[in-house]
């Protein structure tokens, strides 16, 4: 059979990635190219149909299965390009493919202002307890009462950890309420900081213990690894609020949970470190946490961006130009 591309998504996939005629225009950015639908493919009908058709470019996602060890060497030795429309990389190429050249590219910076959306969803449900609420008046029949108390987050001190893409979208979404605004994230520099409006703090620590506000926003590296521990949580003022919508290893959970329990801090949760959330996990039951699950990335009608974020790095890649934001291996060593 003829060498030909293959564009592996399953139904969902292309009537949410691909709408408006996107579809029609990665076919032809593609072309020739053959669409399947890989879910429910078996190890060796996946390897079969790699060998089969020796793509040169993979247009992937979340049901596309992972790719043989030796599909470089030996199954399918011109793939050159693994176009991925969702995030994490990890469950379909290995570390060693991107170390041996293949170049792989997911949504990447294409999502960081729906990330900041739902950062700012969890802060204000958590100022105002929506969750508990929620959960009070559905299946409790319950009402506020004198003793009930919300936060606003208008003129509030808010500390961001990490100034990559998602909290640089963070923070104009946070400009309205007039907040002043505080980060710390080793490396950045100066001039980052002054255009986006925004002070530097000299320590994690003082972050944390000058702020009401606490989002967690830094890039997951070996260590970092629990870095925001039971020591650092205690350092947010009483009635404070910390949202984490980075990574869950950022964060030592048995102490978030402690500190949590105390009633004394708001906490909001999209990630978590295992995950789906285990059903008999501290963290439910918990009403000073409000949880989602792991929904901060693109939402089903954005998804389009990521579709428009790929279909942009193809025309790159077609015209021999450097790809945006492309999973190198740092990239996928910080990815989960």
């Amino acid at each position: 059979m003829d060498s030909r591309n293959l564009i592996v998504l399953t139904e969902p996939e292309i009537d949410t990635f691909l709408v408006d005629g996107r579809c029609e225009v990665l076919k032809q950015l593609v072309d020739p190219c053959q669409v399947l639908n890989g879910d429910g493919l078996t190890a060796d009908e996946w390897r079969g149909v790699l060998s089969d058709y020796n793509p040169e470019i993979l247009v992937a996602g979340w049901k596309t299965p992972a790719l043989p060890l030796d599909v470089l060497s030996d199954v399918a030795p011109s793939l050159g390009y693994v176009c991925y429309l969702p995030g994490s990389v990890r469950k379909l190429v290995s570390r060693e493919m991107i170390e041996a050249g293949l170049l792989v590219s997911n949504w990447g910076a294409s999502i960081s202002r729906t990330v900041a959306e739902c950062a700012l969803l969890l802060a204000l449900g958590c100022l105002r307890r929506a969750g508990y609420w929620s959960e009070y008046m559905h299946n409790r029949q319950g009402w506020k009462d004198a003793s009930t108390q919300t936060q606003s987050l208008f003129d509030r001190r808010v500390g961001i950890h990490g100034f990559g893409g998602v909290a640089q979208a963070l923070v104009p979404l946070l400009r309205p309420f007039g907040c002043t605004i505080s980060v710390y994230s080793e490396g950045v520099p100066a001039e980052i900081y002054e255009r986006n409006g925004v002070r530097s703090t000299s320590s994690l620590e003082a972050l944390f213990r000058e702020n009401e506000v606490l989002f967690e926003v830094e890039a997951l590296t070996p260590e970092r690894r629990g870095i925001i521990d039971e020591a650092m949580l205690r350092r947010i003022p009483r009635g404070g609020t910390f949202v984490n919508i980075a990574r869950g290893d950022l964060v030592e959970e048995v102490g978030l949970l402690k500190v949590a329990r105390e009633g004394h801090i708001q906490v909001g949760l999209d990630v978590y470190q295992q995950e789906p959330l285990p059903a008999d996990h501290g963290f439910r039951g918990c009403h000073n946490i409000m949880m989602l699950p792991h929904l901060g990335g693109a939402t089903t009608d954005r998804r389009r961006d990521a579709a428009d974020h790929s279909l942009e790095n193809l025309k790159r890649y077609k015209r021999g130009e450097s790809i945006l934001s492309p999973v190198t291996v740092e990239v996928y060593d910080r990815s989960t």
